[in-house]
């Protein structure tokens, strides 16, 4: 029986397609803990495992490894949330419904609702994060639900409320519970369960939008 070297030992190697993830998820890391201006390429290849020219390789700049935090976690939850109100054809009322909790959901998720926050914290210095963001996934998500109100009013299920106005209303609180929990700190133990603020934001949203039902 022979001693195996070392030289002869099968060396582990981590695939070559899981590097990017590995990247991504070492500068959320850091974005998260330092901010996107205080973190460098090299800490995040530091924290990856990996050279400095290895991110380089995935990634063309700091921006870019944003980017595909975004197109990662947020892209694919407007995407969803858009294909609900394009194929589903029955009460808009359900499928708002069925939105908001996904979304709501997604965004409950620290490491998730961190990274809008990091794009409004950079829009002003990095326009281009901004563009992408508003291209990408507010467009996209903020269409689809000023469809749904726009359906809503015309079956006479909802009030006759100017859409796009409505679309905000919506958006807006559920943007303040993420921002309330990641900036302040207010979380559970202070009233924010994510299903009882989805319950609430329904209930609020839903009965003033509906059509005032004459008294018999």
């Amino acid at each position: 029986m022979t001693k195996e070297t070392g030289k002869d030992r099968p060396k582990w190697r981590r695939r070559a397609e899981a590097r990017p993830d590995e990247v991504l998820d070492a500068a959320l890391d850091l974005f998260i803990a330092h901010g996107f201006a205080a973190t460098r390429v090299e800490d995040i290849a530091a924290r990856a495992g990996l050279s400095k020219g290895a991110v380089y390789l995935y990634f063309d700049s700091k921006e870019a490894i944003l980017e595909a935090l975004v197109r990662r976690s947020i892209v694919p939850v407007a995407k969803n949330a858009a294909e609900m109100a394009r194929s589903a054809p029955g009460d808009p009322r359900d499928v708002i419904r069925m939105m908001v909790t996904l979304v709501a959901g997604r965004i409950g998720d620290p490491r998730i609702s961190a990274i809008p926050r990091l794009i409004i914290a950079e829009s002003g210095n990095f326009p281009r994060l901004a563009k992408m963001y508003r291209e990408e996934v507010l467009d996209r998500a903020l269409t689809a639900l000023e469809t749904l109100i726009r359906t809503g009013v015309e079956r006479g299920v909802f009030r006759p409320v100017d859409p796009r106005l409505a679309v905000r209303n919506v958006v807006g609180p559920m943007l303040a519970h993420a921002l309330l929990a990641g900036v302040f700190g207010i979380t559970e133990g202070d009233g924010a369960d994510p299903r009882r603020f989805v319950e609430s934001h329904l209930d609020i949203l839903l009965n003033g939008l509906a059509v005032e039902r004459e008294e018999t």
